[in-house]
């Protein structure tokens, strides 16, 4: 039986294939039966009933889209037919193709994040093999508009969202995720809700990179408050938005993002799958600066699975691409000396805690807090806590006290980075039972037992 309305979704790819309703018949009609499904013989009437909204039954929707890919040159799934239940899929990451379709399919993950705050697992955490090879589609997709409309944006319209996004990177930078985050992702459902009414073309660029922009700081920003499934969501909506604007680099430096997650929860190798895709495609794109991000967090990952060598590679190749860096683009200006030299920092920290001797971490972390620019305040504070737990486990117990308590003075901010941090103070500091010591750890237990967000993860 038919729908109630018509499946827009499949008429725009059916148009932009050129095939007629006959050729379609016929082909998924031969696909099918070459597969071993006699049952399926489609006729041109079935197929306008498909168009009018009817869903047919497996295995139709995997024949049809492999038909049309194979027309279109490009991998399509039933989901970008629209043929697919009505409910929100909470258990993956890809979006449709066409620009509408995603930007709605966006807004309802935002209304399940915001309007259930109490269900942090509501929208899914995807791991493994469908986390890698969603991002490797995502990171190659850019999505085509279903309508002609283009009433979302005027030139006014997107100054005003690019200063808005801006101003909430550096609230973020220095507050913390939670304060904000609920803003962000209400700003970001505005933004999809405009991008259903269509995008001018002299406007497209514009939109979409600052729309890219908007959707990965929601996602770091929800990262940080521990809604790991929702920050899935909104990183791949970024790089859905990434491949609209066209930007080199900014796909790639997404998925460090997203790296950076399996990096936190423990999952190394699904971290090291993800920055094999980002090293693959910012070698392409050529912008110098995502190519050193890579590597420095590649060499990151490869010391948390104790596999020095491969650490001191990677690590080393980052500092040879720094050296060449003169000007990045904002969105990855964040990632300098100073980042880099955190990155060496836990390195060194986690090759000594598995055992590797001659890695110190401290002069790391005293490098990164020198070289930190203003408005980090943030990881400010974390390089202060891993300092203090990298001079424990070096058994300088005075300096570590001084900069324990440092931090504690400094670590009153939303954020579950923070808090992650300091489970390294709080493990380091059981070890020595000093007078001292003993103080620090009772101090930063109680900061941790008050903090907003908590963590049980050791970062």
């Amino acid at each position: 039986m038919a729908g109630n309305t018509v499946n827009s979704q499949l008429q725009a790819w059916v148009d932009a294939s050129g095939l007629s309703l006959g050729e379609i018949s016929r082909r998924v009609g031969a696909l099918a039966r070459g597969r071993g499904y006699r049952q399926v013989a489609p006729d041109t009437t079935r197929v306008r009933r498909w168009l009018n909204g009817e869903q047919p039954r497996p295995p139709v929707p995997e024949l049809l889209a492999q038909v049309l890919s194979e027309e279109l040159r490009r991998s399509l799934t039933p989901s970008d037919l629209g043929l697919t239940t009505t409910a929100l899929p909470l258990d993956t990451i890809e979006l449709p193709l066409l620009r509408e379709s995603a930007a709605e399919t966006l807004v309802g993950w935002t209304r399940m994040d915001l309007l259930m705050p109490d269900r942090r697992e509501v929208l899914n955490l995807i791991v493994g093999t469908p986390l890698v090879a969603s991002t490797a589609h995502l990171l190659e997709t850019a999505g085509r508009p279903l309508s002609r409309r283009q009433a979302g944006f005027g030139t006014d319209t997107v100054a005003a969202l690019e200063e808005v996004t801006a101003a909430f990177a550096r609230l973020e930078s220095a507050h913390g995720g939670a304060l904000c985050r609920s803003a962000i992702v209400g700003q970001l459902a505005e933004v999809m809700r405009r991008i259903q009414d269509g995008v001018p073309d002299s406007l497209r660029v514009r939109v979409f990179a600052t729309t890219a922009d908007l959707a990965a700081l929601a996602g770091w920003t929800s990262h940080d408050a521990g809604r790991y499934g929702a920050a899935q969501r909104y990183w791949s909506y970024a790089l859905y938005a990434a491949g609209e604007a066209g930007v080199p680099g900014r796909g790639a430096e997404i998925v460090t993002r997203m790296s950076h997650q399996m990096i936190y929860l423990g999952r190394l190798h699904d971290a090291l799958a993800l920055l094999d895709l980002a090293a693959a495609r910012a070698q392409r794109d050529g912008q110098v600066a995502v190519q050193a991000l890579v590597q420095s967090q590649t060499g990151r990952v490869h010391a948390g699975l104790g596999r020095a060598g491969e650490a001191a590679r990677h690590l080393g190749h980052a500092d040879e691409l720094l050296a060449q860096v003169t000007d990045s683009p904002e969105w990855v200006a964040y990632f300098d000396v100073a980042e880099h030299a955190g990155a060496r920092a836990v390195s060194a920290r986690d090759l000594t805690h598995l055992g590797h001797h001659g890695h110190p971490a401290s002069p790391h972390f005293e490098a990164a807090l020198r070289l930190r620019k203003p408005g980090f305040d943030r990881v400010q504070t974390m390089d202060l806590i891993g300092l203090a737990a990298a001079l424990l486990d070096e058994g300088d117990l005075d300096r570590a006290a001084a900069a324990g308590r440092q931090a504690l003075e400094s670590a009153g901010l939303q954020s579950a980075l923070v808090a992650a941090r300091l489970n390294t103070l709080l493990s380091a500091a059981d070890r020595h039972h000093t007078a001292e010591i003993i103080e620090l750890r009772a101090q930063a237990a109680d900061f941790a037992a008050r903090a907003p967000i908590t963590s049980q993860v050791a970062a």
